[in-house]
């Protein structure tokens, strides 16, 4: 692994810690998703972050379940979330309800709706991450809901 701080907060790292951390007061470390890794690989490493956790770091991940800017509709009104999009998270909904991670981590075998909903995976893969910190007696949470532009998934994942 390779430190660099040249580039300063990805967007997506930013986006979250300014609302959380607004006084910027908690010291960072930001990963890069290493898109030669396939999801599985993306998990197994993901694991060995817990022993940060344990330690009280707080793993963070931020992307989209759905994530498909191709459709998105750019400068309409508020539409409906595409069927597709629905689809797709409420099955992810389910096999993370029912604990079945492996199933979330092999997202490509669901078919259209995951080619539709991560065509890329670079903002799925950060969910990955978070699941990979779960324990068996913590529970799993969705605080935030929603779509935008059809084909975005606003959903929020939370372990513990």
């Amino acid at each position: 692994m390779i430190l660099d701080d040249r580039w300063g907060l990805d967007h997506g790292t930013w986006s979250l810690l300014v609302h959380m951390f607004p006084e910027a007061n908690a010291p960072v470390i930001q990963l890069s998703i290493d898109e030669t890794l396939t999801a599985d690989e993306h998990y197994e490493l993901a694991c060995g972050l817990q022993a940060l956790r344990n330690e009280g770091v707080l793993i963070l991940g931020s992307g989209n379940v759905v994530h498909n800017l191709h459709t998105y509709a750019w400068g309409r009104h508020t539409v409906e979330p595409y069927d597709w999009a629905v689809r797709f998270e409420s099955r992810l909904r389910g096999l993370m309800t029912a604990r079945d991670f492996r199933g979330v981590v092999g997202y490509e075998t669901i078919g259209r709706d995951a080619a539709l909903a991560a065509p890329t995976p670079e903002h799925f893969l950060p969910l990955l991450y978070v699941l990979a910190q779960w324990r068996p007696d913590e529970p799993i949470a969705f605080p935030v809901e929603g779509f935008d532009g059809g084909s975005v998934s606003m959903l929020g994942v939370r372990v513990g």
